[in-house]
């Protein structure tokens, strides 16, 4: 079974506010999410893919993937 983590959880994980999650949700970019009801859920295998596809090298290899 998936285990979810809440919009507060993840933003602690991650390092991030949540507000930064809000954004992301809003414009894009962001980890996959899911709503149950009015919450909103990260799974946890989903953090980890979103984080691998964001490793780099350099700040200029981060920047010709647009993540700069």
């Amino acid at each position: 079974m998936t285990t979810y983590l809440t919009e507060a959880q993840t933003a602690e994980m991650l390092n991030i506010s949540a507000r930064t999650l809000q954004r992301f949700r809003l414009e894009g970019g962001g980890p996959k999410f899911c709503k149950a009801g009015k919450r909103v859920l990260y799974a946890i295998p989903d953090l980890e893919t979103w984080l691998k596809e964001h490793r780099h090298a350099s700040t200029s290899e981060a920047k010709a993937k647009g993540d700069v």
